[in-house]
C-alpha cells in the first residue's frame, strides 16, 4: 500500500509468509527500498510488510508468496479466484526491484480486498494480536485483527479501477467482523435489527462456531442464524478509519479497509467481547492503551507496522489524554472520549482517506525513511479520492521488521529538510 515517486523494492532472505500479516502488508514487506538520500549515495533499507493481521493461513492474502497459487491444506477453505485470489503460505524467493517512478511501471497487479478492525474496549484499550516469538514469519509482530474478504462476505466489482471495489461496503464490513470472530472469538452481532446490545454467546459456543466458519463448514451468517434466528451482524457500528492500498510495484497487492469499533461500557460483562487465543494458529490477543502500544513500539520491544502505528497515534491523542499512568476513567469519561474520537474520524475526513504510502526522495539523518501518505494508489488515481497530506510516517526498515517508527507533521519534516540543505550549501560555499 504505497506509491509513486520512488517505489518500494523487494529484496531479502527467504521467509515463510503468513497470509494475514500482510493485508496491509507487502506494502513494505520483506522489501528493500533503495531510496536516494541527500548526498549522492543510496541506501538499501530493509522493508517488511505493513501488516495488519497475523494468521498464517493459505486462504488469506499475503504479499510475500512465490507467486504460485498454493493448494489449500487439509481442513482449509479452497482459494477464491477473480477478485479474491488467495495464495498458499510459502517460502519467499527473493527478487530485486529497482527504484523507479510510478509512470515507469507496467500495469500493476490488481489489489485484493481485505478488511481489519481497530477494537476499542469499554475502558478505552485497543486489541492487538501478537505473533509468537517462535513463529517462522514476523515473530513478535503486533497487528489488528483482520484478513482478506471471502465470497460469502458479499459481492464486489471485479474491475480494479472501479471505485466501488475499494470503498466501504457491506462486503467489507462483513469480512471485518468475520475475521475478528475467527481470530479472537469476539462476536459483533445483535439479537435483532432493533436490539441495542450485543448478542451474548458463551465461549464454548463461539469456539465451536469460529472453528466451523474457519474450516468453511458454514458461513458466519448461517452459523449466527443457528444461534439466534433473528440475529444480525453489527455492521452499522463499524466506522471506516482509512483505506490502504499496496504500491504498484508489488507483485501481491491489497486494498484494505480499516474500521474502528467502540465497545460500549454496558458490554463489559458480555462474553461475546472476551477475546481468546486462536487454537488453529498460535497468537495471543492483548488489550492495552494506545499510548502503551506506541511506547513499546518506539522502544523496540515490539514490532509494529506503519499503518497500525499511525492509527494508534491518532487514537491515543484523544483516548489517552489526561489519563495518569495506570489510572482508570469512569464510564462517562470513557464514553465522552469515544464520542470525541468518533467525531474526529468523521469530521476530519479519516473515514474517506485512501493511503498508498511512498518513500520521499530524501532520507533522514538518522537513517529513517519518510513515508508520504497523500496518494490513494494507482487504481484510484483520478478518482478524486486522496490520502492525508498532514502527516508522514518515519521508519527504519530492518531485517526483523520496521523499527523506530513514529509520526510527524509533513510540514515540519519538509522544513527540516530545507534547512539542512541550506546549511550544507553554506558549508560547501565556505570551503570554496
Amino acid at each position: 500500500m504505497q506509491v509513486y515517486p520512488p517505489a518500494l523494492v523487494h529484496k531479502s532472505g527467504p521467509q515463510v509468509v503468513s497470509s494475514k500479516v500482510f493485508i496491509l502488508s507487502r506494502l513494505l514487506d520483506s522489501y528493500t527500498s533503495t531510496i536516494p538520500l541527500r548526498p549522492v549515495t543510496t541506501v538499501q533499507t530493509s522493508v517488511r510488510s505493513l501488516a495488519h493481521s497475523s494468521r498464517p493461513r493459505s486462504r488469506h492474502f499475503h504479499l510475500l508468496s512465490r507467486g504460485a497459487m498454493g493448494a489449500p491444506k487439509p481442513g482449509e477453505k479452497p482459494h477464491l479466484t477473480g477478485v479474491r485470489t488467495g495464495a498458499g503460505t510459502a517460502t519467499m524467493a527473493p527478487s530485486k526491484f529497482e527504484v523507479r517512478g510510478y509512470t515507469e511501471h507496467k500495469a500493476p497487479k490488481p489489489a485484493s480486498p481485505s478488511a481489519s478492525v481497530i477494537l476499542v474496549s469499554p475502558s478505552n484499550e485497543i486489541l492487538l494480536l501478537h505473533r509468537v516469538q517462535t513463529s517462522s514469519a514476523f515473530p513478535s509482530a503486533h497487528v489488528f485483527p483482520g484478513g482478506n474478504l471471502e465470497e460469502s462476505d458479499g459481492p464486489l466489482p471485479s474491475d480494479p479501477r472501479d471505485v466501488k471495489r475499494h470503498t466501504d461496503s457491506l462486503a467489507y464490513r462483513t469480512g471485518a467482523i468475520r475475521e475478528l470472530f475467527e481470530e479472537t472469538g469476539i462476536l459483533l452481532a445483535r439479537s435483532s435489527k432493533d436490539a441495542e446490545s450485543l448478542l451474548p454467546v458463551s465461549r464454548e459456543q463461539r469456539q465451536a462456531g469460529r472453528e466451523a466458519v474457519h474450516q468453511g463448514k458454514i458461513t458466519l451468517r448461517d452459523w449466527l442464524g443457528s444461534v439466534s434466528e433473528n440475529a444480525v451482524l453489527d455492521t452499522d457500528r463499524l466506522i471506516p478509519f482509512t483505506h490502504w492500498v499496496t504500491p504498484p510495484n508489488v507483485p501481491k497487492r491489497f486494498t484494505t479497509q480499516m474500521y474502528i469499533y467502540f465497545v460500549d461500557a454496558s458490554e463489559a460483562g458480555n462474553p461475546s467481547v472476551h477475546a481468546t487465543g486462536d487454537k488453529v494458529e498460535t497468537m495471543a490477543p492483548e488489550w492495552r492503551r494506545a499510548r502503551d502500544w506506541l511506547a513499546r513500539a518506539r522502544s523496540g520491544e515490539i514490532i509494529m507496522f506503519p499503518p497500525q502505528f499511525l492509527l494508534l497515534y491518532l487514537a491515543s491523542e484523544i483516548l489517552d489524554r489526561d489519563v495518569a499512568e495506570g489510572g482508570n476513567e469512569g464510564p462517562k469519561e470513557v464514553g465522552r472520549k469515544q464520542a470525541e474520537l468518533r467525531n474526529k474520524v468523521e469530521s476530519e475526513g479519516w473515514t474517506d482517506k485512501f493511503i498508498s504510502p511512498i518513500g520521499l526522495q530524501f532520507g533522514r539523518e538518522d537513517g529513517r525513511t519518510v513515508l508520504a501518505l497523500d496518494k490513494p494508489g494507482p487504481e484510484l488515481k483520478g478518482s478524486g479520492l486522496r490520502g492525508d497530506d498532514q502527516y508522514v510516517v518515519l521508519v527504519k526498515f530492518r531485517k526483523e521488521g520496521p523499527r523506530q517508527v513514529d509520526v510527524a507533521l509533513r510540514r515540519d519534516v519538509l522544513k527540516d529538510e530545507r534547512e539542512l540543505k541550506a546549511q550544507k550549501q553554506q558549508q560547501r560555499e565556505g570551503k570554496l
